[in-house]
């Protein structure tokens, strides 16, 4: 495993609708939706490329989440929109566009992690990609079954991790004029969930 390091990743969203929110059980949907927003405007601060992708968007009327579409509407705007693919690696033009990035380093995150994101991430890994699963920018329809796409991700070589994990990995140092404005991102993230720790200063 290596560490995460700006230059080398790229951001992959898969699937993160308004109707498919609703099949996060294993934690509130808000609070998956503020995470991916979060990494998005990280993103944007540390220029790492997006690559996004739907699934059966326009006949399911399930269209990509709005705030999402705010903070990057070119990333919207290029989003793959898979037609019923259900694992996105298999979709030929989501793995081009991948490609397209240069980027060797995957920060992943799906809305449902035991749907969206373990198959993408396994296909990712087996393709020699190093692959970051953020596990709390999506969520699970059963706990069980979120457990069970946890293993097989491990198993395969996956890397789990946290959308504060990532800003701090990321960030290096908040110091930095870039680690400033990830710091505050955190801050903000932190402060709607569970209180920040006194970081929003």
């Amino acid at each position: 495993m290596t560490n995460l390091k700006a230059q080398d990743s790229a951001l992959i969203l898969i699937d993160h609708q308004v109707i498919s929110m609703g099949f996060i059980k294993t934690q509130s949907p808000e609070i998956a939706k503020l995470n991916s927003t979060t990494l998005v405007k990280a993103a944007k601060v540390l220029d790492i490329p997006n690559v996004w992708t739907s699934s059966t968007e326009d006949d399911n009327k399930d269209w990509w989440i709005p705030e999402l579409k705010e903070i990057d509407p070119e990333a919207y705007a290029n989003r793959i929109k898979r037609t019923g693919i259900v694992d996105s690696w298999d979709d030929p033009n989501f793995v081009r566009a991948v490609e397209a990035t240069g980027r060797r380093t995957l920060i992943m995150a799906g809305t449902t992690n035991d749907g969206c994101l373990v198959y993408t991430a396994l296909s990712a890994k087996q393709a020699g990609y190093e692959v970051y699963a953020v596990l709390d920018a999506g969520g699970s329809v059963y706990q069980y079954s979120e457990e069970i796409a946890r293993l097989r991700m491990i198993q395969a070589g996956v890397n789990l991790i946290t959308t504060a994990a990532v800003l701090g990995e990321l960030a290096k140092d908040w110091a930095t004029p870039q680690g400033a404005q990830i710091r505050k991102l955190l801050a903000e993230n932190l402060t709607t969930t569970i209180g920040g720790f006194g970081l929003a200063k």
